[in-house]
């Protein structure tokens, strides 16, 4: 195995609690309550309803399932479900610099690891922060290739590092089940997001299947090559590996601290466009009526996403028109902006067909720093009012406030849960590092 990956398995073997900065712990409860939320609101989507009924019918212990009246499962499958509902409704948060939904894709791991060990909560959140640093440190080494989608990949080895920590491997064997882990890793592309099809979402579900079984695997006697990692990523389902990118500012720089939060239910890239239109919006007040048409210059990436008809709720999460629509006629891109029932509607439909979206290449010059769009809405009366975004609100120029977060987290965990549950859950997260036992957030989702 290389230096460096050796040296990061080491460090989120060794470094103690006391060694995380307050700071950092504060954030990551942050974490932990809004891909909660997200979990327990993509917990109630038909596929995902229809998964989980077909793997625990032959029964299991030991780890919850955080989705109403699910049974108990085993800790493989609940993190499988869990990570598999929290991809599904494109909510969860992400690295500002790097490709990689960190936390949807340990947390499953986490929680079913510390549950069914019966690990406190200051080891459930210490489980999330070291797998953090995996995914985010893995993932700056990484030159993606072109199609390939983050899910199930570098995030995968995050959740795999989670499960090592919440499993108490030493170095040696951490650095062994990362090693097994690269084996595991898959080969998602972003083709499905447009497709509409939510296989995409079962990778994300992959790496916390994966995060309970690597660690196994590698105390069971397992063997792994010494550069399984480097070779993975460089050669097979990447097109190549810098490993100095793992270790820079290793202990000083906490890698779930630069992640961005979501409070539109659809692909982030988007949000710059988002932001424009709503700020022409706010300005104007416009009855939809009196817009003509609204056109998105924007950079390469996000000029992708523009299917006026998307076919499922899914691919309406990656259709610039859709979610415009959907502003314009709702009043927000939200969580039940997405639904079924939305892609049907008639008038979104109409409004979508008068959006049009390409790529201005002037605006690729900025990317990834800058995720640049540029606004132009046409009215009845003949008039045209344009808005540039350089970079989405919510990102790191104009972070979303906690309040705000918190407010996500309330309005989708009563999707699943009570009122009552709600607040319990909340207080409990806020807490979580003061908790005996992660059993009992867990119990209070029967609330």
């Amino acid at each position: 195995m290389g230096n460096a990956v050796e040296e990061l398995a080491h460090f989120i073997a060794g470094t103690p609690w006391d060694a995380i900065p307050k700071a950092v712990r504060e954030h990551a409860k942050l974490v932990v309550l809004d891909t909660v939320g997200v979990i327990l609101a993509g917990s109630v989507q038909p596929e995902v309803a229809g998964v989980r009924a077909r793997l625990t019918t032959t029964g299991g212990h030991g780890a919850t399932i955080y989705a109403p009246g699910a049974p108990a499962s085993d800790p493989r499958t609940a993190a499988f479900l869990n990570g598999l509902a929290g991809r599904s409704i494109e909510l969860c948060e992400g690295h500002r610099y790097v490709s990689c939904q960190g936390a949807v894709q340990a947390l499953p791991t986490a929680l079913a690891g510390a549950e069914s060990l019966r690990r406190s909560g200051r080891e459930t959140l210490a489980a999330l922060i070291f797998g953090y640093e995996v995914a985010a440190r893995i993932g700056a080494g990484l030159t993606a290739r072109p199609l390939a989608h983050q899910n199930g990949q570098a995030p995968l080895l995050g959740a795999v590092g989670a499960g090592a920590r919440v499993r108490g491997l030493n170095g040696d064997q951490t650095s062994l089940a990362l090693r097994i882990g690269a084996i595991l890793v898959l080969t998602p592309a972003y083709t499905n997001a447009v497709a509409g099809a939510t296989a995409l979402n079962v990778a994300g579900g992959m790496s916390g299947f994966a995060g309970i079984l690597a660690p196994e695997l590698a105390l069971a006697g397992v063997a792994a090559q010494p550069n399984a990692i480097e070779e993975a990523f460089a050669r097979l389902v990447g097109d190549g590996f810098r490993p100095e990118a793992v270790t820079e500012e290793l202990g000083r720089r906490w890698e779930i601290t630069r992640n961005y939060f979501r409070l539109r239910a659809c692909c982030n890239p988007i949000y710059s466009a988002l932001d424009a239109l709503e700020a022409i919006l706010a300005e104007h007040a416009p009855l939809p009526e009196s817009i003509v048409r609204v056109d998105v210059a924007t950079y390469r990436f996000a000029a992708n996403m523009r299917d006026p008809d998307p076919i499922n709720y899914f691919a309406a999460k990656y259709s610039l028109p859709h979610a415009a629509a959907a502003l314009i006629l709702r009043g927000n891109a939200g969580y039940h902006a997405f639904t079924e029932e939305a892609v049907r509607d008639p008038e979104i439909a109409a409004l979508r067909r008068r959006i049009t979206v390409r790529e201005d290449p002037a605006l690729n010059a900025s990317v990834p720093r800058l995720k640049p769009a540029r606004v132009t809405v046409t009215f009845t009366d003949g008039r045209q009012v344009t808005r540039l975004r350089e970079s989405a609100r919510g990102d790191f120029q104009d972070p979303y406030r906690e309040d705000e977060v918190r407010a996500k987290f309330r309005e989708l965990a009563r999707v699943a849960l009570s009122p009552a549950a709600v607040t319990r859950v909340e207080e409990l997260v806020d807490r979580l590092d003061e908790l005996e036992h992660l059993s009992d957030l867990a119990g209070a989702l029967t609330l």
